[in-house]
């Protein structure tokens, strides 16, 4: 009987991102999954991994839990790709795969037509991705390719955010500007959103970028969002460094973002391989 029950355990690891429109945005979280694949799959405790997108597109989770069920896979662990705590994390993923049944989430997932699926597969979700030493990490590295002269210049981080959890967020940057001060003397920050907090305006990129340029010559802006999509990166983080006097000289910025990251990648492959570990020794 036990070795009946081993010979039908399937471990499968699905990556959740939030979505979005933007092909380079997917193509980025396609090649995370490419570069962590053989490196989980290695361990022979999980059997297959896949990618999937909350909203906007697909492959949705519904979509790929369904995939899952369908290839005779006992057991998924989703990995949320996401940069910290949200009201996806707490509740819409939980929701759309049948662990909760919070009624706003529901509701906000029947407006967004986005499908709940309950698998058959037993479903286990980790904790988020610990970003705040690899985000430290990150912009520090990111800050410093861009940095001409540290004593003349102030951080801009521009993050997503959310407006039930700002006061997460707010600290998980902070942390990270302080961070970037301690190596490098970069001690001027400023922190801005480009997301629904802000209903999706450049205004408050400008509004942090002019906060660092009261006190500094120049300011160093860092997009801390997890991919690159040129709604955020080009249009609306681009679009609020326009509006700023003399950008050309006085604003460093490149659009880029979090992704590609050794650090994350690492996180995934730690993670997928505790969690398939916990599961293979329930069996």
């Amino acid at each position: 009987m036990v070795q009946q029950e081993q010979d039908q355990q399937k471990t499968g690891v699905l990556l959740v991102s939030h979505g979005s429109h933007s092909e380079t945005w997917r193509t980025t979280l396609f090649k995370l999954e490419d570069n962590v694949r053989e490196r989980i799959i290695g361990n022979t405790h999980v059997d297959g991994i896949k990618s999937a997108f909350m909203e906007y597109t697909e492959p949705s989770i519904a979509t790929r839990l369904k995939e899952f069920d369908k290839e005779g896979y006992s057991d998924v662990i989703i990995v949320p790709i996401l940069l910290t705590v949200s009201s996806h994390s707490f509740d819409d993923i939980p929701t759309i795969v049948g662990i909760k049944e919070n009624p706003e989430s529901v509701e906000m997932l029947k407006l967004e037509k986005i499908e709940r699926y309950t698998p058959e597969a037993e479903v286990h979700i980790t904790p988020l991705l610990d970003f705040q030493e690899i985000l430290q990490d990150n912009v520090l590295r990111r800050a410093r390719d861009l940095s001409q002269n540290p004593e003349e210049e102030g951080l801009a981080l521009i993050g997503y955010g959310s407006e039930p959890y700002k006061e997460e967020w707010t600290k998980l940057f902070e942390a990270t500007a302080d961070h970037v001060a301690a190596e490098t003397g970069i001690d001027t920050y400023s922190i801005g959103w480009c997301g629904h907090i802000v209903r999706y305006s450049p205004d408050s990129t400008t509004t942090a970028v002019e906060r660092v340029l009261e006190k500094e010559k120049r300011a160093i802006v860092i997009p801390a969002l997890v991919a690159f999509d040129e709604n955020f990166q080009i249009r609306i983080i681009g679009g609020g460094i326009e509006k700023v006097d003399n950008n050309q000289e006085r604003v460093l910025y490149k659009p880029d973002s979090i992704l590609p990251d050794p650090g994350v990648e690492k996180w995934i492959v730690d993670i997928s391989h505790e969690y398939s570990k916990i599961i293979d020794k329930k069996q």
